[in-house]
């Protein structure tokens, strides 16, 4: 796997779109980081932490931690989460300084940018006054 923000993304994504009430990760620092930053949002109900060797599914495990992520939906069954795009790759990073920290959807969605002060959402970095690396967008 080379990038697994993107995989991710795209795994709560590919979820929400058949609306399963959860969707499981490989554990790692950063999306844990960023799960905790779209359950702070409201973007999901729950993110946690499985330990390895812990039944998941019908007496599934893994040796692995993963991560669990509840999916948020509305009243009328539409997903919380309507787009979610990686903006910086492995490929092409897309830094951003604290000048051009952008505004997502009028203020209704979030980016979330790494800096040196850890993970945040652009609201956070414009008060900070920090820049960083783009990681992505979501609304």
């Amino acid at each position: 796997m080379i990038d697994p923000i993107a995989d991710m993304l795209t795994r709560i994504r590919n979820a929400s779109t058949v609306r399963k009430a959860d969707v499981l990760l490989p554990m790692s620092k950063i999306k844990f980081n960023i799960a905790k930053i779209l359950e702070r949002e409201g973007f999901i109900s729950k993110a946690e932490i499985i330990k390895g060797g812990q039944d998941l599914q019908k007496n599934k495990s893994s040796k692995f931690d993963q991560i669990r992520l509840v999916l948020k939906y509305e009243a009328d069954g539409r997903p919380r989460i309507s787009s979610l795009k990686r903006i910086s790759k492995p490929g092409r990073r897309v830094y951003i300084n604290k000048d051009n920290i952008p505004t997502i959807l009028n203020g209704f969605g979030l980016a979330i940018v790494s800096t040196s002060k850890g993970l945040m959402t652009n609201i956070e970095a414009r008060k900070t006054k920090i820049g960083g690396e783009f990681i992505c967008e979501i609304y």
